[in-house]
């Protein structure tokens, strides 16, 4: 009968926001923005996976960083959920911060998985 554990654990496991929260668009000039900030310090990048899945990935920049923090969310949230959180982060820590979506989170392609 096979592991059907996997799947089922899986549905219950992750709650990814459905919709997402924000959307990924490319520019005329080919600039890949983010639509939940208007913030000209982020940087924006899909990023391929080994199987094939699309990694949405952001970078918040800060003009006087030593340090670069990686921000790995939550379940049941997504890169347009955490956009206030990255901004007073940067300020306050005066950091970088680079964060992703999980597969299956956000704009990010593929099925959530444990």
């Amino acid at each position: 009968m096979g592991n059907v554990t996997g799947p089922v654990a899986a549905k219950f496991a992750f709650f990814p926001p459905e919709p997402p929260t924000y959307e990924v668009n490319k520019t005329n000039d080919g600039v890949m923005v983010f639509s939940g900030s208007n913030d000209k310090s982020v940087d924006v990048h899909v990023l391929d996976t080994k199987v094939g899945n699309k990694i949405v990935a952001t970078f918040w920049k800060h003009p006087f960083a030593r340090f670069t923090l990686l921000y790995s969310h939550g379940n049941a949230a997504d890169l347009g959920q955490m956009v206030d959180l990255f901004i007073e982060l940067r300020a306050h820590l005066r950091v970088n911060i680079m964060s992703y979506d999980y597969s299956g989170y956000g704009r990010s392609t593929g099925k959530v998985s444990y």
